[in-house]
């Protein structure tokens, strides 16, 4: 960054290092070599917005001035992205997140309105030698695993909700402890996160859900309320006790999976999707409670339910339609795997495969994770039994294209075999030649359309009640 330090010193100005890049060249300096590429560089400075753009103008290979109203201009020299910003002293309304935005001259005044202490520390680059500035102990703070406001966490998370959220992720991010005051005040303002867009709030709890030790944070949301104002439902789940693992909560179960899913697990599979659905697994529980098997419900009707509640729960945090679709997917399936105590034939293996579809990555992952018994005995079995199925996939793999489960002929060839047209009789024979796949494998061709056309000649009066079903419909 010399030579833009250099541009700012000329031209009479101070320029710094700041928030989180400090904070992370400071953790890093007992871990070995840093890696530049992998850090951002913010920084802020003395001069005023239009001063930057006059100051970085013919060092820069790009400009963006998007956020310049917040004193903020983005630069790329090179591979490299910058962002400067105006020393700043916003302050905040009471019932809004967006930011009166007023300049500072004073990089301890900028300082002073940043969120926590470990972020609150500068390193001036426009000095002879680079320079921490450390007004509020954010160093010892960070040594010390201390996580503490620089002004009172009163001001600050009234400043900006956002805060209360943001603590409960750098609490497991870094695994820091929050100082006192921070979680009386959590506790206190927990409403005032309502204010803030469902979106931010969203980008927030999924940088929590990847940290490493998820569990700290969680804990933090449900034990200050916080929670309560974004996903209510932990509550309801800490109140029921889990049938099969009677020696914990439903909820505390639910952390403990959530903890087991880890980034460097064997396989490939989407980590964050799989953590928000092992978050979201049994989330139907507590509204099942004392339904019984018949009657429309089934053994595993809380997940039925759970699915629809994750789904519901997601689209108001605005998540997109591909996470909603993949994680409530997810939690509808999560039990599947102990359907099948019979053992792993060719048949169960390929409806295991199918009910997976294109999850079957992550719900192996989920189904591993989900044991969390000390019973050694116990945890021993659902690792053997794991084992079993995923040997007998790849088994079954070998022979047949499970990825695309389908029958052996399609919809079109039906209509020509049977000579019917497009409607209900030809769902159900793509029904039944799905079973077929599913039960036998791969029959051939010939076999297949034998099996089909003596179906349908047993079947003639259901079909043609399907058919004229059909043809009521156009009336």
């Amino acid at each position: 960054m010399e030579p833009l330090a250099a541009r700012f010193r000329a031209a009479g100005h101070r320029l710094y290092l700041v928030g989180g890049t400090v904070r992370d060249l400071l953790m890093a300096t007992g871990d070995g070599p840093i890696d530049p590429s992998a850090m951002d560089f913010d920084a802020t400075t003395t001069a005023r917005p239009d001063e930057i753009k006059k100051i970085v103008a013919d060092l820069a290979d790009a400009l963006w001035t998007q956020g310049e109203r917040f004193g903020t201009i983005g630069l790329k020299i090179g591979e490299r992205v910058y962002e400067i910003t105006t020393h700043r002293a916003e302050a905040y309304s009471p019932d809004s997140r967006k930011p009166e935005v007023s300049y500072a001259d004073d990089i301890h005044m900028d300082l002073s309105r940043r969120d926590f202490t470990i972020n609150a520390m500068a390193l001036e680059l426009t000095s002879d030698t680079p320079t921490l500035v450390d007004p509020f102990g954010g160093a010892a703070d960070l040594l010390t695993r201390n996580l503490r406001t620089p002004l009172s966490a009163e001001e600050s998370f009234s400043d900006d909700p956002l805060r209360m959220l943001r603590a409960a992720r750098f609490i497991s991010q870094l695994e820091v402890t929050p100082d006192p005051s921070i979680t009386k005040a959590v506790t206190e303002m927990a409403d005032r996160l309502n204010i803030v867009s469902a979106e931010r709030v969203r980008v927030e709890f999924d940088k929590l859900m990847t940290t490493k030790r998820p569990s700290f944070g969680l804990w933090f949301l449900i034990d200050t309320g916080l929670a309560e104002h974004f996903l209510p439902e932990l509550r309801l789940m800490r109140l029921e006790q889990d049938p099969i693992h009677r020696h914990k909560d439903v909820l505390t179960h639910t952390i403990a999976v959530v903890e087991n899913v880890q980034a460097d697990l064997p396989g490939e599979f989407d980590f964050r999707i799989t953590r928000l659905a092992a978050l979201y697994h049994d989330i139907g529980k507590p509204r099942t409670r004392g339904f019984k098997e018949g009657k429309g419900v089934t053994f595993h009707h809380h997940e039925v339910v759970g699915a629809r509640m994750t789904r519901e729960r997601m689209k108001q945090m605005k998540y997109p339609n591909e996470d909603i679709a993949a994680v409530s997917e997810l939690v509808a399936i999560s039990g599947r795997f102990h359907t099948y105590q019979m053992g792993w034939t060719d048949s169960a293996v390929r409806r295991y495969v199918r009910d997976a579809g294109p999850y079957l990555n992550e719900l192996n992952v989920l189904v591993r994770c989900d044991c969390t018994t000390r019973n050694e005995k116990k945890a021993k079995i659902l690792a053997r039994r794991m084992d079993e199925m995923e040997e007998r996939i790849a088994e079954v793999s070998a022979r047949e294209e499970l990825a695309s489960l389908r029958p052996e002929i399609d919809g079109q060839r039906v209509m020509e075999i049977l000579n019917v047209p497009a409607g209900p009789a030809v769902g159900a024979a793509m029904e039944y030649l799905m079973d077929i796949r599913l039960e036998e494998g791969l029959l051939g061709e010939d076999v297949v359309i034998e099996r089909l056309k003596t179906w349908w000649s047993e079947n003639s009066e259901s079909a043609a009640q399907l058919k004229r079903s059909r043809r009521l419909q156009q009336f």
